[in-house]
């Protein structure tokens, strides 16, 4: 049965959180608050948070700058990924994927299904793999970052989940958790 095995040692990943918004600031950013409140009282590491505009080149940017550092495992993202005509996150880190993880968009729909219905259609949550660091992109709306950890990434992301976890890919972690 798939699940946490108490008896594995928890390996916290080290996590960055990016807001892509043209209206949210440090103050009104409540997905990204959610985000790192959720991944903090689970044990990781907040590795960088940021707010960027919904531009193509300022979300590869500050995904780039990420990827390019040692101490980030993996990016959250919230925002950007509707289809209102700003939204270009998934335009902005498509390219960069070395692996796109198509999995994650599957479950993450089927999760919100039962919290939104049939309006999940409106999002187009992706997640992939860009050199080692692994990147989720969740929309923007609070509910839809409670869905996508609380359903999703808080086992995924977590070394103790069985049969296996996202954290055994991590290059440091792999002969820990692998």
């Amino acid at each position: 049965m798939p699940g946490i095995d108490e008896s594995l040692t928890f390996h916290p990943l080290r996590i960055a959180v990016l807001t892509v918004s043209d209206t949210r600031d440090a103050e009104s950013d409540k997905s990204g608050r959610l985000l790192v409140e959720r991944l903090s009282a689970a044990g990781h590491a907040l590795a960088g948070k940021a707010i960027v505009r919904d531009e193509v080149e300022a979300i590869q940017a500050q995904v780039r700058a990420w990827v390019a550092d040692d101490g980030v495992d993996v990016i959250l993202s919230t925002g950007g990924t509707g289809f209102a005509p700003r939204d270009v996150t998934p335009e902005a880190v498509r390219p960069l994927f070395w692996r796109e993880m198509d999995g994650f968009s599957v479950v993450f729909h089927q999760a919100s299904l039962g919290t939104v219905g049939v309006s999940t259609l409106q999002s187009r949550a992706c997640a992939g793999q860009i050199d080692d660091t692994f990147i989720f992109c969740l929309p923007g709306s609070t509910g839809a970052c409670r869905d996508g950890w609380d359903l999703v990434l808080s086992l995924e992301l977590d070394s103790r989940y069985r049969p296996c976890s996202l954290a055994g890919q991590v290059p440091r972690l792999r002969a820990l958790c692998g």
